[in-house]
């Protein structure tokens, strides 16, 4: 079994790859590919592919197969099924909007690398006395904004963040700039009336743009 330190490292260094992990929910599997390209091409290597829609899985294992540069990572994982499907897969991560104790122990004792997501003190407690220290705060902006991971950040000195929800293009900046945040979530750079259309040179430019955020 890897250690919970050997899964943290792991974490970091995908996270460390790029600034935005673009969160991306594909309602045709066919479309995974081109998009991951142009990611990719802007500058995105890190992508977690949701589990918001059955197409998911099968849009995922069509980038990790085909577009091996990018890090494929898992989300919108509820279940610990959920955390074994995307190990099995071959997923570079697996990250959750919330957490639970079957979650989090599912996390500790598998081999992939997790982030569970956090919203308050307790949470973090949870996370914090079972080896987690990069967690995702979700929803970042509804849940508090800045003025909320500031008031996390005291208690949990160790704690590093990855905030989605609510983040766009004219906020990112912001958030990248606080010294506990490694890297945002969030869906404006590949939104889902462009993957639809196959607008990937619109999608390649704002990732473009996103990677230059740091």
């Amino acid at each position: 079994m890897m250690s919970m330190q050997d899964k943290r490292a792991k974490l970091d260094a995908i996270f460390a790859l790029a600034p935005v992990i673009p969160v991306i929910t594909i309602e045709d599997a066919k479309q995974a590919v081109p998009l991951a390209r142009a990611l990719v091409k802007g500058g995105l290597r890190v992508i977690e592919i949701t589990l918001r829609t059955q197409a998911g899985l099968d849009a995922a294992r069509a980038i990790i197969a085909e577009v091996p540069e990018a890090s494929v990572g898992i989300g919108t994982v509820l279940t610990s099924a959920d955390y074994e499907r995307a190990a099995k897969l071959g997923a570079a991560f697996a990250i959750s909007p919330g957490l639970s104790i079957e979650l989090l122990e599912a996390g500790a004792q598998g081999t992939l690398p997790f982030a569970p997501g956090i919203q308050t003190p307790s949470d973090l407690i949870a996370c914090v006395t079972r080896g987690y220290e990069l967690v995702k705060f979700f929803p970042a902006v509804p849940a508090g904004g800045l003025a909320a991971l500031d008031a996390l950040t005291g208690p949990f000195p160790t704690v590093r963040f990855c905030p989605t929800g609510g983040i766009n293009a004219g906020n990112a900046a912001q958030w990248l700039a606080h010294k506990k945040v490694v890297a945002i979530g969030g869906s404006w750079v590949a939104p889902a009336a462009d993957i639809k259309a196959g607008a990937w040179d619109a999608i390649e430019s704002r990732a473009r743009a996103a990677a230059a955020l740091r």
